[in-house]
Protein backbone atom coordinates (compact mmCIF):
# COMPACT_ATOMS: atom_id res chain seq x y z
CA UNK A 1 0.00 0.00 0.00
CA UNK A 2 1.50 3.59 -0.63
CA UNK A 3 0.54 4.69 2.23
CA UNK A 4 1.88 2.84 3.97
CA UNK A 5 5.60 3.55 2.15
CA UNK A 6 4.97 7.20 2.65
CA UNK A 7 3.82 7.26 6.24
CA UNK A 8 7.18 5.11 6.58
CA UNK A 9 9.35 7.47 4.13
CA UNK A 10 8.11 10.78 5.96
CA UNK A 11 8.00 9.63 9.66
CA UNK A 12 10.82 7.15 9.80
CA UNK A 13 13.43 7.27 7.57
CA UNK A 14 16.49 6.87 9.61
CA UNK A 15 16.47 6.36 12.83
CA UNK A 16 18.87 8.42 15.52
CA UNK A 17 21.81 6.30 16.45
CA UNK A 18 21.26 4.59 20.40
CA UNK A 19 17.08 5.55 20.53
CA UNK A 20 14.26 4.13 18.55
CA UNK A 21 13.53 7.77 17.48
CA UNK A 22 12.90 7.96 13.54
CA UNK A 23 13.13 10.65 11.34
CA UNK A 24 12.02 10.97 7.84
CA UNK A 25 11.67 13.32 5.21
CA UNK A 26 8.56 15.39 6.99
CA UNK A 27 10.75 16.37 9.71
CA UNK A 28 13.97 17.21 7.45
CA UNK A 29 12.03 19.37 4.54
CA UNK A 30 10.05 20.70 7.76
CA UNK A 31 13.56 22.74 8.39
CA UNK A 32 12.65 24.78 5.23
CA UNK A 33 10.78 28.03 6.37
CA UNK A 34 7.15 28.12 4.78
CA UNK A 35 7.70 25.67 1.71
CA UNK A 36 9.05 22.77 3.98
CA UNK A 37 5.57 22.86 5.90
CA UNK A 38 3.78 23.15 2.19
CA UNK A 39 5.62 20.05 0.87
CA UNK A 40 5.23 18.03 4.53
CA UNK A 41 1.11 18.78 4.06
CA UNK A 42 1.18 17.79 0.89
CA UNK A 43 2.84 14.35 0.78
CA UNK A 44 0.22 13.55 4.50
CA UNK A 45 -2.47 14.57 2.56
CA UNK A 46 -1.76 11.51 0.13
CA UNK A 47 -2.71 9.13 3.03
CA UNK A 48 -6.13 11.15 3.49
CA UNK A 49 -6.75 10.78 -0.40
CA UNK A 50 -6.16 7.37 -0.19
CA UNK A 51 -8.28 6.54 3.00
CA UNK A 52 -10.77 8.09 1.03
CA UNK A 53 -10.43 6.01 -2.02
CA UNK A 54 -11.27 3.14 0.38
CA UNK A 55 -14.30 4.71 1.80
CA UNK A 56 -12.86 5.15 5.26
CA UNK A 57 -15.82 6.72 7.63
CA UNK A 58 -15.99 10.34 7.90
CA UNK A 59 -15.24 11.10 11.54
CA UNK A 60 -11.51 9.36 10.81
CA UNK A 61 -11.35 11.35 7.83
CA UNK A 62 -12.15 14.22 9.94
CA UNK A 63 -9.31 13.00 12.50
CA UNK A 64 -6.82 12.51 9.74
CA UNK A 65 -6.85 16.20 8.61
CA UNK A 66 -6.91 17.21 12.34
CA UNK A 67 -3.73 15.35 12.74
CA UNK A 68 -2.30 16.73 9.31
CA UNK A 69 -3.55 20.61 10.50
CA UNK A 70 -1.79 20.29 13.79
CA UNK A 71 1.35 19.12 11.76
CA UNK A 72 1.12 22.73 9.88
CA UNK A 73 0.69 24.03 12.65
CA UNK A 74 3.34 22.51 14.56
CA UNK A 75 5.79 23.21 11.89
CA UNK A 76 5.17 27.25 12.51
CA UNK A 77 7.35 27.32 15.57
CA UNK A 78 11.14 27.64 14.58
CA UNK A 79 13.36 25.46 15.80
CA UNK A 80 11.18 23.33 18.64
CA UNK A 81 9.00 23.27 16.02
CA UNK A 82 10.55 20.89 13.82
CA UNK A 83 11.15 18.69 17.37
CA UNK A 84 7.29 18.46 17.89
CA UNK A 85 7.12 17.83 13.84
CA UNK A 86 9.34 14.73 14.75
CA UNK A 87 7.38 13.80 18.34
CA UNK A 88 4.02 14.09 16.57
CA UNK A 89 4.13 11.56 13.36
CA UNK A 90 0.97 12.79 11.81
CA UNK A 91 1.44 10.30 8.78
CA UNK A 92 2.22 7.62 10.84
CA UNK A 93 -0.92 7.95 12.78
CA UNK A 94 -3.03 8.68 9.92
CA UNK A 95 -1.65 5.55 8.36
CA UNK A 96 -2.86 3.69 11.27
CA UNK A 97 -6.36 5.25 11.31
CA UNK A 98 -6.47 3.97 7.73
CA UNK A 99 -5.54 0.49 8.65
CA UNK A 100 -7.62 0.43 11.80
CA UNK A 101 -11.02 1.94 9.24
CA UNK A 102 -9.70 -0.86 6.66
CA UNK A 103 -9.77 -3.59 9.56
CA UNK A 104 -13.15 -2.79 10.86
CA UNK A 105 -14.37 -2.89 7.90
CA UNK A 106 -12.84 -4.07 4.54
CA UNK A 107 -15.97 -3.76 2.37
CA UNK A 108 -17.76 -0.48 2.85
CA UNK A 109 -20.96 0.48 0.93
CA UNK A 110 -20.18 2.64 -2.04
CA UNK A 111 -19.95 6.43 -1.69
CA UNK A 112 -22.72 8.52 -1.20
CA UNK A 113 -23.03 12.09 -2.66
CA UNK A 114 -22.55 13.50 0.59
CA UNK A 115 -19.82 11.13 1.93
CA UNK A 116 -17.75 12.42 -1.10
CA UNK A 117 -18.86 16.47 -0.96
CA UNK A 118 -17.50 15.53 2.98
CA UNK A 119 -14.31 13.29 2.29
CA UNK A 120 -13.48 16.14 -0.30
CA UNK A 121 -13.70 19.32 1.99
CA UNK A 122 -11.64 16.81 4.51
CA UNK A 123 -8.91 16.53 1.97
CA UNK A 124 -9.01 20.03 0.83
CA UNK A 125 -9.48 21.90 3.95
CA UNK A 126 -6.41 20.81 5.86
CA UNK A 127 -4.42 21.24 2.68
CA UNK A 128 -5.29 24.66 1.87
CA UNK A 129 -5.03 25.57 5.30
CA UNK A 130 -1.58 24.51 5.03
CA UNK A 131 -0.93 26.53 2.30
CA UNK A 132 -2.35 29.76 3.90
CA UNK A 133 0.07 28.83 6.59
CA UNK A 134 2.84 28.41 4.95
CA UNK A 135 2.15 31.82 2.76
CA UNK A 136 2.10 34.15 5.74
CA UNK A 137 4.86 31.94 7.66
CA UNK A 138 6.69 33.10 4.21
CA UNK A 139 5.53 36.62 3.79
CA UNK A 140 6.57 37.15 8.10
CA UNK A 141 9.71 35.55 7.04
CA UNK A 142 10.39 37.95 4.37
CA UNK A 143 9.18 41.10 6.34
CA UNK A 144 11.59 40.16 9.01
CA UNK A 145 14.84 39.47 6.74
CA UNK A 146 13.71 42.32 4.98
CA UNK A 147 13.47 44.40 7.21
Amino acid sequence: MLSRQLARVTDDLVTVPGTRIGIGLDAIVGLIPGVGDLIGSSLGGVIVFDAVRHRVPVPVLARMGFNLLLDALLGLVPGVGDLLDVAHRANRKNLRLLEGALAADPSPAPPTPGYLLAAVGLVVLPLVIGVVISIVAIWLLLRWLLG
